[in-house]
């Protein structure tokens, strides 16, 4: 393999690196929270800013018992630093995205030398996936911050010689620590320490190859582990142990068993095959995906010589597969750990193969590829008449106006995307690498500048919610029910809500008594197919779609006289 790289002159480099940075910061604070999981997050982060209670997240009324609350303490955080939540939501993601590129470089640097280290970054850059999750404010970002530090700190731990022949216990120590940080923060956090199976086998195999690792380190280890997870496990069991709430144990049970090890081996959503991570390597990887024929056979030619680099990289990579595949629940972003790991393991291979034809071919069609689908959906948008659009326009409540404002927007891109393309292809060198990641960038910044902030007012249901406002008045007063986390997130006034998982016929018994109390100024706002069989159908009033869901308000008075909600009556409605 050859040792100059590809991307050699330094000018090069720090042009591609500042246009990655620049792509991933485009768009901060020119959105709204947008559904699934971003209004839950930042509700629960305002909650704690709000109340002052950090230790048990809320949404809404009730205690949120579905992740912990490390990331919704990064967030609040980042409001408190910065005072705008359209800034601090985003900022945990971002934040995490940089480190993980930092993280993986430097991994990269240390293992296969200096030249390496742009390869790792901007092919970890490159994938869709990366991208996509550095620009949404979701745990999986934070979660992938965490195991690529634990990794980086594990690997140099096993892996690097010291003076002395001996490894050093503080990079174990930091590894298990930002283990288990990653553990309270999403549950499988503790997934880097699986890299110690591979490492075992790289022992028997080799075992003068790798540092020596004395036993005593093993408290080392232990200690970081604990300190990790007893950031926000030591102090919510004291509290909820000290306590007779019910709720509070109920939480307590939920957090520790339900939502992991239950929620490991039965599933209750997300169901899927066994093979279902096959199609979102297929597709979220792309174009780091599309390598894979070149890139098995040279992996698996230095697992075979036990090349402790690539066994423990790509090992590990293989027990992580294997772990979420076992799992009947799936979601895309459980294996996107992997993925920096992958990257790394691939950067001393790139600069060979991005001579050859066939890998140059793949990587130009891609490009054009993406250039001709932003092109096509763009002009698509502008050219199909109104009727074709409706199902767009009413199940998610967007205009027209918004539909044009996505279509002139990807098609600067694609026109953009089409004019790298070219002026690469002329270069004297033909760089089909770099066309990737200056494509990849303009990809995000139109993703983070054009697309969502056109979405947001829709999508966050920030639109719906200024109208409900206008509707009743700034003096009236307002209740939800079978609400979503946006609308409470986006309602402008302090806001009754009657319980996010409670039955249906309790809900409404309490909306009842709340509405008695002062029906000519207290307000009901609703999903349509939710209204109970005591409201008068001819007071109850159409607000608009939104998030594929229709949705009214209900004025005090328009409960009719004498009516009251069966007991064992439920909604008609399907879950989000």
């Amino acid at each position: 393999m050859p040792t100059v790289p590809q991307i050699r002159p330094r000018v090069g480099v720090t042009v591609l690196l500042l246009c990655v940075a620049l792509s991933l910061l485009a768009g901060l604070g020119m959105r709204e929270p947008m559904p699934p999981d971003e209004p839950r997050f930042v509700l629960a982060a305002r909650q704690m800013v709000e109340s002052g209670q950090w230790l048990f997240p809320h949404r809404g009324s009730e205690l949120y018992a579905e992740k912990p609350p490390m990331f919704m303490w990064l967030q609040a955080t980042g409001y408190l630093a910065v005072r705008s939540w359209q800034v601090a939501f985003l900022l945990p993601s971002l934040l995490s995205a940089l480190l993980v590129l930092w993280l993986s470089g430097d991994l990269a640097r240390r293992l296969w030398g200096r030249w390496a280290r742009p390869y790792a970054v901007l092919a970890l850059f490159a994938c869709l996936q990366f991208g996509l999750q550095a620009k949404r404010a979701q745990i999986d970002m934070v979660l992938v911050g965490m195991t690529t530090l634990s990794l980086w700190a594990l690997l140099r731990y096993l892996l690097e010689r010291p003076a002395s022949g001996r490894a050093d216990p503080r990079l174990l120590a930091l590894g298990t620590f930002a283990a288990g940080l990653g553990t309270v923060t999403k549950g499988v956090g503790f997934l880097p320490l699986l890299v110690f199976l591979p490492w075992l086998w790289v022992r028997t195999r080799s075992p003068h190859a790798l540092a020596r690792v004395r036993g005593v380190h093993a408290w080392a280890g232990m200690a970081g582990f604990l300190l990790g997870v007893g950031v926000w496990l030591a102090p919510m069991l004291l509290a909820a142990l000290s306590s007779a709430d019910p709720a509070l144990h109920q939480y307590t049970r939920d957090m520790l068993f339900k939502q992991t090890g239950t929620r490991y081996a039965n599933a209750w959503h997300h169901v899927r095959p066994f093979w279902y991570y096959l199609q979102v390597m297929a597709t979220l990887w792309l174009p780091g995906v599309l390598l894979a024929p070149w890139l098995l056979p040279a992996w698996w030619r230095r697992i075979r010589r036990a090349d402790a680099r690539w066994v423990l990289l790509l090992g590990w990579s293989l027990l992580v597969l294997l772990f979420f595949s076992a799992s009947p629940g799936k979601r895309e972003v459980y294996i996107f750990p992997m993925l920096p790991a992958l990257c790394v393991a691939a950067a001393p291979l790139l600069p060979a193969l991005l001579q050859r034809t066939g890998v140059r071919a793949v990587l130009w069609g891609y490009v054009g590829m993406l250039s001709l689908a932003a092109l096509g959906m763009g002009a698509w948008l502008l050219a199909a008449p109104p009727a074709r659009l409706q199902a767009i326009i009413e199940g998610r409540g967007l205009e027209l106006d918004t539909l044009a404002t996505l279509a002139m927007w990807l098609l600067a891109f694609g026109a953009f995307a089409l004019m790298v393309m070219a002026v690469a292809w002329c270069a004297p060198r033909r760089r089909p690498g770099v066309a990737v990641v200056l494509v990849s960038a303009a990809l995000w910044t139109t993703y983070g500048v054009g697309l969502m902030p056109a979405l947001s007012p829709d999508s966050s249901a920030q639109a719906l919610m200024q109208r409900v406002g206008a509707r009743i008045g700034p003096d009236a007063e307002l209740a939800m029910l079978g609400w979503r986390e946006q609308h409470l997130l986006q309602a402008d006034r302090p806001t009754v809500d009657f319980g996010f998982k409670q039955p249906w016929a309790a809900q409404w018994q309490h909306a009842h008594a709340w509405l008695r109390e002062a029906p000519r100024t207290r307000w009901l706002f609703l999903r349509k197919e939710a209204i109970g069989p005591c409201l008068d159908p001819a007071r109850v009033i159409d607000i608009g779609a939104s998030n594929r869901r229709a949705w009214v308000l209900a004025p005090g008075d328009a409960w009719m006289a004498d009516c009251e909600v069966p007991a064992d009556w439920s909604a008609n409605v399907s879950e989000d």
